[in-house]
């Protein structure tokens, strides 16, 4: 909740800092660099780690980076740096805390495995999104609330609580021994989790589907840019606008917990895709408030779909020995299809304008899903 709350406050913040869409893209660009480069390394080193201890060290991480951007948000700060300045400190900060999510994105999704047995991993991986989207859900809607209740500074503080609840519950699990055996070769270690991934088909199928869907669908990260310039709303309906697509994707994931998908879950991956570019394009052309939102939550409610089914074919498709890599894999591929997608909504919208950019990420995203539709008929006929 922490994390998603700093999420919303940086976007907002950044765009009032600069008034300028290209450094909502830097921000998404600082992370996904390090993140990506160091993807596969953490993936071998979650595996032959005890995850609980990583994971202490990676959230106590996250803690010093929220202390930094509190800092950086003082007036201390705003009297030392001008406001350029200040941004490019801010992607600084945001590049460390892409080191640190390369390990704890994969490193708490390898966790799931050894909670639970593999019978109930299906629904573990649904509770598990739906956990994490509930979290997104508040953390982006009470960021919002927070710069126009307390102001940016003071925002940082309260997530900086946020991360530390988070700690204190993670001392309370059971360590988590490793599953895998160090070896002298890390290149091998790497390489089985990559050939793993390229060599099951509806695996790699969903993995691309998400990566270019979401790199050319990436509407979000201009959220700002529709609050301030073409809502003409402010703070609270900037984090509600936020919050839209998480709190549709929520009443999905719930459902579809409590009620699991029957048969026929490659084509309903697809099919809901296509229908998250059709709900961005909607997005772009609206100039109602109330439409916008609309649009923002059916996205997220089609996009709960394919988080659902991509989560539970990662779950069941990759060996325990194996799941850091395979995570770490997938985290590779989330980072670059968010963040990367963050860095090309912004870079469009200063070169061809902010409506135009995100029309243009709508028709593609449906445009990835004809050829993936044509490309990858195992995906298609895939059920589980």
């Amino acid at each position: 909740m922490g994390l998603r709350m700093t999420v919303t406050v940086i976007g907002w913040w950044m765009y009032l800092l600069t008034d300028s869409e290209l450094a909502l893209g830097l921000v998404g660009l600082s992370e996904v660099i390090p993140a990506v480069s160091l993807a596969l390394y953490a993936g071998h080193k979650i595996d032959i780690s005890e995850k609980k201890s990583l994971l202490l060290k990676a959230v106590l991480s996250y803690g010093g980076c929220i202390l930094l951007l509190a800092w950086l948000s003082g007036n201390m700060a705003a009297g030392m740096l001008d406001n350029w300045t200040i941004a490019f400190c801010i992607c600084a900060v945001i590049a460390l805390t892409g080191v640190i999510r390369a390990f704890a994105a994969p490193g708490f999704g390898a966790m799931i495995s050894q909670i639970v047995p593999r019978e109930y991993l299906p629904s573990a991986a649904g509770m598990s999104s739906a956990a994490w989207l509930t979290a997104s859900i508040i953390g982006h809607a009470l960021g919002g609330f927070l710069i126009a209740w307390i102001g940016i500074h003071d925002s940082f503080w309260v997530i900086l609580f946020f991360v530390a609840g988070g700690f204190t519950l993670l001392t309370m699990l059971k360590p988590k021994p490793a599953v895998a055996v160090a070896g002298n070769n890390t290149w091998k270690s790497v390489k089985e989790g990559l050939d793993h991934v390229f060599k099951t088909k509806e695996l790699l199928g969903a993995l691309m589907l998400d990566l270019f869907a979401v790199l050319f669908g990436g509407a979000v990260a201009l959220i700002p840019v529709f609050a301030k310039d073409i809502l003409k709303t402010g703070p609270m309906g900037f984090g509600w606008l936020n919050a839209a697509s998480d709190i549709g994707a929520i009443l999905v994931v719930a459902m579809l917990t409590l009620r699991p998908l029957r048969g026929r879950q490659g084509k309903i991956l697809l099919l809901s895709v296509a229908g998250f570019g059709v709900c961005i394009i909607i997005f772009a052309l609206s100039k109602l408030y109330w439409l916008s939102f609309l649009a923002l939550l059916i996205s997220g409610l089609l996009d709960g779909i394919s988080v659902v089914v991509r989560g539970t074919i990662l779950q069941l498709k990759t060996p325990d020995h194996l799941r850091g890599r395979v995570m770490s894999v997938n985290s590779m591929f989330i980072s670059s299809s968010n963040e990367l997608g963050q860095f090309e909504s912004g870079l469009m919208a200063k070169l061809i304008g902010t409506v135009p950019s995100v029309i243009f990420g709508g028709i593609m995203t449906i445009g990835v899903v004809a050829v993936t539709w044509i490309k990858a008929p195992s995906l298609r006929k895939m059920r589980y």
